[in-house]
């Protein structure tokens, strides 16, 4: 049987911020045909307080011990079904389901190489970079009742696709776990070439005519430079969303900030750079103690090393007030704050 339980098991190495907590107790499955079991039991301990589900725990701030349950999916394997549709199970690590593509002569996926976490996280968070959204080569997704065991299929209409954003962030459909991901991907390459930074990083590179691999070391080469590796600055990437504003109220803060920066959005909305927005209060390479801001991308909370989760929380909520009180725009955390 694929699963394990333990009691009072420390999350300090499941989760990329690297904080210290505890979860009373703590159910990790790693074979998918054992789910409705390892969800039975989960249940069954975790009682009125719930059950929480972590994957690589990329996406998660903890500020305290949990008192319910964690079940930790930690399901491998992907595979190649008909008409370009590729699957992999929940625990599957995303960046290795992206080069496994790639290997494979798909395309589709190379803007989002080295996104940390694993692929059941990719649908609930809609992940997207450098101008691609998974929502683009979604296909179904299996998940499982958190409280009947009842297993179902959703598509791509089904799971309600917006921004940083989806059906499983809704009351409704946090009774849902994801079991498997299936994507349409495509042999044919379309590549998205918008984002200044890919194409720059390309010709810096010297290739001219690129492939999605190109695009793919590209897109990590960029990350790499940019962004902290969890591994020795503990961090969950960026960890504010884009604010979409009104384009009325862009007008109006172009006005007062002529050098403010946005992408076109939907019809009468623009996104707002929250990097640009916290850049712009100061924050880039401050220190709480050891809860800080990244040097070199105002976008990344990080851990220095011994922060809590409370502190981390607390320095956000330092810089959502200080951007509202600038620009009276008010930033969103990207990742679960427990």
């Amino acid at each position: 049987m694929g699963i394990t339980v333990e009691h009072d098991f420390d999350l300090t190495a499941l989760n990329t911020f690297g904080v210290s907590a505890i979860a009373q107790t703590y159910v990790r499955i790693n074979d998918d045909a054992d789910f409705p079991q390892a969800v039975s039991i989960a249940n069954a301990l975790a009682g009125y307080r719930g059950i929480f589900v972590l994957g690589g725990g990329s996406n998660v701030l903890f500020t305290q011990q949990y008192n319910g349950c964690v079940l930790h999916v930690d399901t491998k394997g992907m595979r190649e079904l008909s008409d370009n549709v590729v699957e992999a199970m929940a625990g599957e690590s995303w960046h290795r389901f992206v080069m496994w593509s790639l290997e494979l002569g798909y395309c589709g996926l190379e803007n989002l190489s080295l996104i940390y976490g694993t692929v059941g996280g990719a649908p609930i968070q809609n992940i997207g970079a450098y101008g691609v959204e998974l929502r683009e080569v979604f296909h179904s997704c299996d998940v499982i009742s958190r409280e009947t065991g009842e297993a179902k299929r959703l598509s791509a209409d089904d799971c309600r696709f917006g921004y940083r954003d989806s059906f499983f962030k809704s009351f409704v459909g946090r009774e849902w776990i994801v079991r498997r991901v299936r994507l349409r991907l495509s042999r044919s390459p379309a590549l998205r070439l918008a984002y200044g930074d890919v194409r720059n990083e390309l010709l810096a590179q010297g290739i001219i005519e690129a492939t999605p691999m190109d695009v793919s070391r590209a897109v990590q080469a960029i990350r790499t430079r940019k962004l902290p590796d969890p591994v020795l600055l503990g961090n969950a990437g960026s960890f504010f969303k884009n604010p979409v504003i009104p384009a009325a109220q862009y007008d109006d803060l172009k006005l007062r900030y002529p050098d403010a920066l946005h992408y076109p959005d939907h019809d009468g909305w623009v996104k707002v750079p929250a990097a640009w927005l916290i850049d712009q209060c100061g924050f880039k390479g401050e220190r709480r103690g050891a809860a800080g801001v990244h040097a070199h991308h105002a976008l990344v909370l990080v851990n220095h090393g011994g922060a809590t989760g409370e502190s981390l929380w607390v320095l956000a909520q330092e810089i959502i007030a200080s951007v509202e009180a600038k620009f009276r725009i008010t930033l969103e955390p990207e990742p679960l704050v427990l």
